[in-house]
């Protein structure tokens, strides 16, 4: 006879939640419990852990109170509800114990397995492992069913998204127990099937793997990837300086659990680039060096651009290739810019710029009825605001065509970047693989294609969800980029998901 699905903490909003580790996320997820109004056991192996996170903690809450971001009353006993655990053995009253340990199989195993033996039958057990296996954590467990996972993201107090993850193992109840409860935390939580990286984690991969490839092909910078991504796709940091800010060993490490759990398939490859900084040493951040110096006199780093075109006014007429909403959205920007925009160039003498659909500047031009100076154009979350861009020229663009094209772009407004020949250039190269892993995401059901967009949004603060952004530059111009990557590059990497098919 089966036992009846765990009840656990469901619409009890003083039971006891369990922490399991200490560290900054379990201490953050403690706090948010906290808040919420239980009374929050905090463990750690290591003695005196607990107690210092909690006074650590207790010691933001009060922060915040004077801040007056909450009232002091609150804070205080906010503070009070935190106490620590000296053994496992004090859980057996908790409703919810969350697992938030380091990233490593076996020591979480054991660490759950330990759990069970002292917690009651209803209590629900989640992890917040990022990119483990959950079927191999609850295999660890007498009753599977009761596991999920329950992946916050750090600083968890202020981070609003939590990945609801089930395995084939977890009781749907549960499921939707762990969603109601972090609703209730004030969180927004979106649902995903495990696998490896569940949805932020595995759409995210594309975000440092190309800028990483670019480098590595040695067609930018990290300083001028980063503005790039910034100040043209309008992401809040580019891959080189958010990987510092992580941690370089942290996020190569994510990166290498995914790619392992996808049988080494090439889409989530680590880069030797990354691999180096790793083996050097140089984490970022927090050992005072990255990809960039840090500390005290460290130099600021500095994109490259194109010089200033002289003369100062702008040339007489630039032509602009296409009648899609980007074509216009850029072809505006250049004539408040004092730009004649001419949109059929014929002169075999003009300037030609075409916003990139992936393929090459030289492409391009051999696509012509007839050879033209061709200047592609990267994509821009908005060619209104944004204030860099990315431009490679074709083959047969001499110097007169190549200054007409960068003096009509900065008499706009744009600081501009010449990048080598490549299919996609740097931002639509990367906004077309997350979409394109976004899209396999959907089509393998991982999960739904609203909380796929939310997750992306609130988990890593992207300017638009992947699914938003195919809307905005078009599905056509999405899937053209793939297959100029796949063609120029003929590895498996960049092969376009069947889930294109019905952006």
């Amino acid at each position: 006879m089966s036992e009846p699905p765990p009840a656990g903490i469901a619409g009890a909003g003083a039971a006891c939640v369990g922490i399991a580790g200490a560290g900054a996320m379990g201490a953050g997820i403690a706090q948010v419990a906290a808040m919420a109004g239980h009374n929050v056991l905090l463990y750690d192996l290591r003695p005196g852990a607990a107690p210092a996170a909690i006074a650590a903690t207790r010691a933001a809450l009060e922060q915040l109170a004077a801040k007056g971001k909450i009232p002091p009353a609150a804070a205080a006993a906010a503070g009070a509800r935190l106490q620590p655990a000296a053994a496992l053995a004090q859980f057996a009253g908790c409703g919810l114990v969350i697992e938030a340990i380091v990233e490593e199989l076996g020591p979480k195993r054991e660490l759950l397995r330990d759990i069970e033996a002292v917690v009651g039958p209803e209590c629900l057990l989640a992890t917040n492992t990022s990119s483990l296996s959950l079927a191999a954590l609850a295999a660890a467990l007498r009753a599977p069913r009761r596991l999920a996972g329950m992946h916050f993201f750090n600083p968890a107090p202020r981070m609003e998204l939590v990945e609801i993850v089930a395995s084939v193992a977890t009781d749907p109840a549960a499921v939707a127990a762990l969603e109601a409860l972090a609703r209730a935390w004030g969180k927004t939580p979106v649902r995903a099937r495990a696998t490896p990286g569940f949805i932020v984690n595995r759409v995210a991969r594309p975000f440092y793997g190309e800028g990483l490839r670019l480098i590595a092909e040695q067609a930018a910078a990290p300083a001028t990837l980063d503005a790039l991504l910034r100040d043209a796709g309008g992401f809040r940091m580019g891959p080189c300086e958010l990987t510092d800010l992580i941690g370089q060993d942290v996020n190569f490490a994510v990166t290498r659990t995914v790619w392992e759990a996808f049988f080494h398939d090439p889409r989530f490859a680590p880069s030797l680039v990354q691999q180096e900084l790793v083996e050097a040493g140089w984490l970022g951040r927090k050992t005072g060096r990255g990809f960039y110096p840090y500390g005290e006199g460290a130099p600021a780093p500095e994109a490259a651009a194109e010089p200033p075109v002289p003369p100062a006014p702008p040339p007489a007429r630039i032509g602009i290739t296409g009648d899609d909403a980007l074509s216009e959205a850029l072809a505006r920007r250049l004539e408040r810019g004092g730009v004649h925009v001419v949109r059929h160039p014929h002169l075999p003498t003009d300037a030609v710029l075409h916003v990139s659909d992936g393929r090459t500047a030289a492409e391009l031009e051999a696509a012509g009825e007839r050879p033209q100076p061709t200047v592609v154009v990267d994509l821009a979350l908005d060619y209104v605001t944004a204030t860099r861009i990315a431009v490679a020229a074709s083959p047969h663009c001499h110097e007169t065509a190549w200054v007409e094209a960068v003096g009509a772009l900065q008499a706009a407004g744009f600081a501009v970047t010449r990048l080598p020949d490549l299919p996609g250039l740097a931002v639509l190269r990367t906004v077309a693989m997350i979409i394109n892993e976004a899209a396999d995401a959907l089509h393998y059901g991982v999960a739904a294609r609203d909380d796929i967009d939310l997750a992306m949004r609130k988990g890593v603060n992207y300017p638009l969800g992947p699914f938003a952004w195919a809307e905005r530059i078009g599905a056509a111009r999405v899937r053209s980029a793939m297959a100029a990557l796949a063609a120029f590059y003929g590895e498996d990497r960049y092969r376009p998901s069947p889930g294109l098919r019905g952006l």
